[in-house]
């Protein structure tokens, strides 16, 4: 709390007067419509609006002081009772006399007290702890569909209080039935008692909607009684009769003279009366209300904290509010919060000090002190009409204002709600509400598509660079590679697509226009994955290995869905392969393919697996020799690869590396690759060997003879690095030699290699001495350095 200098305090004071007397204004209004209705209007409640009022104003005043004193960040915050939780307050008052008896009045009036008092501390605990735990930012993740579909009923709760208050029907609660509609609209008495201050709630929200001014509320309500009291002079009409026929409140009957007192209420404590049963019977309700209490100030702080352009910690906010409910539960009052409109309008008069907050609670303690006696001379009607001006807002708020911000489903879900909480009760309705949601939300994620993309894995190759005949044989052979990319939450709802897909893979129809040899199943844009979905894999793996189809996971970025996966084994199974990447995934089935040819012509392939992972030896067995997919290999290793190896016809290097990485360009003749060599020189590079660093100057273009090289691009500070492999009979750091500017990657000899280098010097011999064969070179590793980029670029557009 920050210190005020003496010499301050007298002209702060003075300045917060204005919004003292409006924030003193707005309680008074809250606290004799909300706190009259604290208790039932019928049963052993009735006539007990004067002690609720009471209670409003102990809750108000903790609060307050609470806030003031540091409770909050807020230095003009407004305490005052949660009013929205008055339909829970009825929940429980009714269910504590029907177990305890209406013959045993005192007792029930003391529980309920009790009761209502419990559900303080509930209150305050559960604050308390979400802002210690600082988990108040998990209140955000509630569905708000269900949130206005409470507020609605308690709209609509409202309006019938406002009808029963209006009319003083000894009733807390209406049928809907033809009797109820034949008082409310067929008795001359009722309609003219309920009529005015529905009119009056009405007139003002029409006023309020074309001019906008503070002080318009509370000058509307005070305006009322004075005009009812200029008639009632002018008619010369008795205030006794007034009473008697519901225009004016009848406190003094009601209440025997206790309830003026402010401390009338805790005349009904007698712990001795206090029935411990009921109370644990009311406990659902209980429970229900402080689900209904937590969601407010989570929402009202940080709405605040906009409005009025303050930095604002909710969890701090949330302990503020644990405290002051505490106390008013130890007090044996109602909970309470800050009141977002009150506090807007209170710092928008002046009010956004301490002491104006100060000051605000000691006009509380005033209108505390004052008693209850002062209602007795309230229009009813100006009650009335309060009550049904925010019964009025709330149905609007929850039906008008929602009715395109929300989709069809949590639009139904909100007015069944509202349906539910008239109907029967609010615990019923919010638990229908989250039920409702619940169902609604299976129902539309089902429909959500969680395949990202299909496609075959010639459309998004490995970033490895390889020899032109080798990638040329791979784009043919990856078409029978399957990739599946999954995103969202993967469960029994939306499962079942996924599986169907998978599974039609191996269908007849299919199966014999495309056979398939491996399915990647992409995971990195995956939530979770719940025990259905994890089971449904184990059912997929079995149909496709049952035709020799690998499943290779990847992307497990999440470590849930890894451990989802892996407690149901499927990781475990044989025709499984799980990788970190999409590209390592990607790269390891390419290696196989070249592999299975390799070995198919009794040659040894060139070792271009990743480090850390075993030569592929998977499933390309004699048992599969005739095979379509066999016979495909065969068919297309025989048009690329085999004609390279025809090339290779001389023992020297770089001659044969050279062909290796050129021969299958069109227009590429055998006596340009033989004028090349004299221009290259061998390097030799170890294992972990970074042969250059990114931006560094390049010393000329590579060519790998053999071993792996592993390059790792940077672009910007903040982006992922992406990375590529190059392996025998590629080019590597070309394009930056050719054009001579900085290197875009960093190199490392990831396998240990034999590279031969063509340095700037032997360049710039080569264009003096031999121009043509300079020029025809260039154009050959430009176009291997275009195909090189464009692989890259498919690759990495495909997996966004």
């Amino acid at each position: 709390m920050r210190s005020v200098h003496a010499r301050e305090l007298p002209r702060q004071a003075v300045g917060a007067l204005p919004a003292v007397l409006l924030g003193a204004l707005l309680n008074v209004l809250d606290g004799v419509s909300y706190g009259m209705i604290i208790f039932p209007a019928a049963g052993v409640f009735a006539g007990l609006g004067g002690m609720g009022v009471s209670m409003f104003f102990v809750s108000a005043v903790i609060a307050q002081f609470v806030y003031t004193f540091g409770g909050s960040m807020f230095a003009g915050a407004n305490g005052s009772m949660m009013i929205e939780v008055v339909p829970f307050f009825h929940i429980l008052a009714k269910t504590i006399e029907a177990d305890i008896g209406a013959d045993r009045a005192r007792e029930v009036i003391a529980t309920t007290i009790v009761a209502y008092a419990l559900s303080s501390i509930l209150t305050g605990l559960t604050f308390f702890l979400l802002g210690a735990l600082r988990l108040g930012a998990l209140i955000g993740f509630f569905p708000r569909h269900i949130l206005v579909g409470c507020i609605g009923g308690v709209g609509v709760f409202l309006i019938i209080t406002g009808l029963t208050v209006s009319t003083r029907l000894e009733s807390d609660s209406l049928d809907p039935s033809l009797e109820t509609l034949r008082f409310f609209f067929g008795n001359a008495h009722a309609l003219v008692l309920w009529v005015p201050p529905a009119a009056l709630a009405v007139l003002l929200r029409v006023i309020t909607a074309r001019v906008h001014h503070q002080l318009l509320f509370p000058a509307y309500f005070l305006v009322i009684p004075v005009i009812f009291y200029i008639v009632v002079a002018a008619a010369q009409l008795d205030l006794g009769a007034l009473r008697r026929s519901g225009w004016l409140f009848d406190i003094a009957a009601s209440t025997g003279g206790a309830e003026d007192r402010w401390y009338g209420f805790y005349t009904f404590l007698d712990w001795r009366l206090i029935q411990f049963r009921p109370l644990w019977t009311t406990l659902p309700t209980q429970f229900a209300l402080l689900f209904f209490n937590i969601l407010h100030p989570p929402l009202n702080v940080p709405a605040l904290s906009v409005s009025l352009d303050e930095d604002i910690d909710t969890n701090k906010e949330l302990v503020g509010h644990g405290y002051s409910n505490l106390l008013a539960g130890v007090l044996g009052t109602v909970p309470n919060y800050l009141v977002y409109v009150n506090t807007l309008l209170f710092y928008r008069v002046g009010g956004g000090t301490r002491v104006a907050g100060f000051l605000l609670g000691i006009a509380n303690i005033v209108l505390l002190l004052i008693g209850t006696g002062p209602i007795a001379y309230i229009p009813v009607m100006v009650v009335g009409a309060l009550i049904f001006v925010l019964g009025f807002d709330l149905v609007k708020e929850a039906l008008w204002d929602t009715r395109h911000r929300v989709s069809r489903m949590e639009y139904i879900t909100i007015i069944s709600i509202m349906i539910c909480m008239t109907v029967w009760d609010f615990v019923i309705g919010v638990l229908f509400g989250i039920v409702v949601s619940c169902f609604f939300f299976v129902v539309q994620n089902s429909q959500r598509r969680s395949i990202r993309a299909c496609y075959t894995g010639d459309t998004a190759m490995s970033t490895v660079r390889r020899p032109a005949a080798h990638r040329a044989y791979l784009r043919e052979v990856s078409k029978q590679t399957q990739v599946i990319r999954l995103q969202g939450f993967l469960f029994f709802g939306t499962i079942s697509r996924v599986e169907e897909t998978l599974c039609s893979i191996v269908d007849a129809a299919p199966w014999l226009r495309h056979p398939v040899r491996f399915v990647v199943v992409d995971l990195a844009l995956v939530a979770g994955v719940d025990l259905s979905a994890a089971e449904a894999f184990v059912r997929i793996q079995r149909l496709l290995s049952a035709k020799g189809v690998i499943l290779v996971f990847c992307g497990l970025r999440n470590e849930s869905v890894g451990r989802a996966l892996a407690s149901v084994g499927v990781f475990a199974e044989d025709y499984v392969e799980v990788f970190g990447t999409y590209n390592d995934a990607m790269e390891w089935t390419e290696n196989a393919y070249l592999h299975a040819w390799f070995r198919v012509q009794r040659k040894e392939a060139t070792p271009v697996a990743f480090p850390g992972r075993q030569a592929p030896q998977i499933h390309f067995d004699n048992s599969l020799s005739g095979s379509p997919r066999r016979l495909q290999l065969q068919d297309v290793g025989d048009r690329t690869i085999a004609q390279e190896l025809t090339h290779l016809d001389m023992p020297s290097e770089p001659y044969n590396t050279l062909v290796k990485a050129f021969a299958s360009f069109e227009g590429v003749d055998d006596a340009l690759l033989r004028r090349l060599p004299p221009f290259f020189s061998r390097v030799a590079a170890p294992e972990g060997h970074v042969l250059w660093e990114q931006n560094q100057h390049p010393d000329g273009l590579y060519l790998i003879e053999s071993g792996v090289l592993r390059a790792s691009y940077r672009f910007g500070e903040h982006m992922a690095v992406i990375e590529e492999s190059m392996v025998s009979g590629t080019l590597a750091g070309e394009l930056s030699a050719l054009a001579g500017e900085p290197r875009n990657a960093r190199v490392v000899v990831e396998r240990q290699a034999v590279l031969w280098r063509m340095s700037e010097e032997n360049m710039g011999r080569m264009e003096r001495e031999q121009a043509e064969v300079a020029r025809r070179f260039v154009r050959l590793v430009l176009k291997s350095a275009k195909i090189d980029t464009d692989v890259l670029l498919v690759s990495l557009a495909a997996r966004q």
